[in-house]
């Protein structure tokens, strides 16, 4: 079952959000189809066009946007006057809710990747009225395990690309939050020091993750570099701003935690077995945790899982496109 021919936006604008911030945002397929929500991974990559199809275009009304920072949402996180005090989670889920009342929708699937599925879980948490099913793939929580997982964890099994990682950043940093000590570096006033860091951020990303060539090739373009890298490590380096306000311990998963929360919501979960970053389990805890959830493992799949994956991910969307809520 392959993905479906690609489609032109019919309608896009930018939304003030607040905050000096505008979001990028566009709608492709049926108008009057079943509305879905894209949300993009990083936090700090893009809504790109091949997101759109895994939805039939004659049954979805595709709904995309660029988060705050990012693509071609203004002002950019590479801009390095750019406030990131205004770029949290709780600053994005309210820039969903401001674009659903726009769009004039009550209700929509919500589809992420990566990090968007940490967003789309807790988006769906927290206002489980506005979510009608979840597709979630490269699936993450936002926990501080993962964050150190993916930042200290992976040394072991990568000690060259760590080393150089490691080298990095000051003798002094090396031994704490490596993400928030990476950002600190990332908000220089010096952009030789920007620059150098967001290098290295990205040099270990690819090291430890293996992705698409065309993924690869974005970290080549020093924009995106700096605002990627800024923005991943504001969010990983903050507990991905999921205790915000309430005092909670993020260190094993507000998301996970919470995941009760989910029950009348149905999911379906698409995780690569070789996927490093889910070396925790969190994915097959998440699914058990979570009423009405399906979990489908792509055996050799990584972060991205591939033809096999995106099959999966095209019949969760064929089935609950004929889904009644």
């Amino acid at each position: 079952m392959a993905r479906y021919p690609e489609t032109e936006p019919y309608d896009h604008g930018m939304l003030d959000v607040g905050d000096g911030n505008s979001v990028y945002w566009e709608t492709s397929g049926n108008p009057h189809g079943k509305p879905a929500l894209v949300l993009h991974g990083g936090p700090g990559s893009s809504a790109g066009p091949n997101l759109r199809r895994y939805f039939d275009p004659a049954a979805y009304r595709i709904v995309l946007l660029d988060q705050r920072g990012a693509g071609r949402s203004l002002p950019p996180a590479s801009d390095p006057t750019t406030d990131m005090s205004v770029n949290t989670t709780a600053h994005l889920m309210a820039d969903l809710e401001r674009l659903r009342t726009h769009l004039g929708i009550e209700r929509w699937l919500v589809w992420g990747v990566s990090w968007g599925s940490v967003l789309g879980l807790r988006y769906a948490q927290t206002h489980p009225g506005a979510v009608s099913e979840l597709v979630l793939t490269g699936v993450a929580t936002g926990s501080n395990d993962e964050v150190a997982l993916l930042t200290r964890g992976l040394g072991s099994l990568f000690p060259e690309a760590h080393a150089r990682f490691l080298a990095g950043l000051p003798a002094d940093e090396r031994d704490g939050n490596l993400a928030a000590a990476y950002n600190r570096l990332l908000e220089s006033p010096d952009p030789e020091v920007r620059e150098r860091a967001a290098l290295a951020w990205t040099d270990w990303e690819t090291a430890t993750i293996p992705a698409p060539p065309g993924s690869v090739e974005r970290f080549r373009d020093p924009a995106f570099r700096l605002g990627f890298a800024r923005t991943v490590t504001h969010y990983w380096g903050n507990g991905h701003f999921l205790d915000e306000g309430e005092g909670r311990d993020n260190d094993r998963g507000v998301v996970l935690r919470d995941a009760h929360l989910l029950k009348g919501i149905p999911g379906t979960l698409v995780q690569g077995s070789l996927d490093l970053g889910n070396l925790l389990g969190v994915v097959w805890r998440l699914h058990h945790a979570w009423p009405g959830s399906e979990l489908v493992i792509v055996d050799e799949g990584g972060h991205d899982t591939g033809a096999t994956g995106d099959d999966a991910l095209v019949a969760a969307t064929d089935r609950y496109a004929r889904r009644r809520d």
